[in-house]
């Protein structure tokens, strides 16, 4: 006695839908990096501004509290080391940037003293971080 499979269709597996779920988890991962790279600073009041434009190949950040605290990368610092701690951060980069966030109250001597220390450590680079004006 012979006994007959039906082999008429095979099992697969549709690529399809797996291509478009890859490709969205994919999107989804750029998107979030994207988000997380940008926002570097402390939390504070920035002045506001019709141009203002985020300069993403800066690699430190540098912000300024209206009570004079000053921090490099969320780490609190003098104002006397700023200079020391920044070649120390830059090492070996060729053309390092500063995204420097400075508060809406701070006074402009205050402001100057922290440009000048940036610019002793050889950093031409400086982008001063504002809001965008509504």
């Amino acid at each position: 006695m012979k006994v007959d499979f039906q082999t008429g269709k095979k099992v697969r597996i549709e690529m399809l839908p797996l291509i478009d779920i890859v490709f969205l988890l994919l999107v989804f991962f750029i998107y979030a990096m994207l988000s997380m790279a940008v926002h570097r600073g402390l939390p504070i009041l920035l002045p506001t501004s019709s141009s203002a434009n985020i300069d993403k190949s800066l690699v430190l950040s540098v912000t300024i509290k209206s009570d004079g605290t000053l921090y490099v990368d969320k780490e609190q610092i003098a104002l006397n080391d700023l200079a020391t701690v920044l070649k120390r951060k830059t090492g070996a980069n060729k053309d390092p940037g500063v995204l420097l966030f400075a508060e809406r109250s701070l006074s402009y001597q205050n402001l100057f003293r922290v440009l000048d220390q940036i610019r002793m450590a050889d950093i031409h680079r400086i982008s001063l971080q504002a809001d965008v004006e509504q």
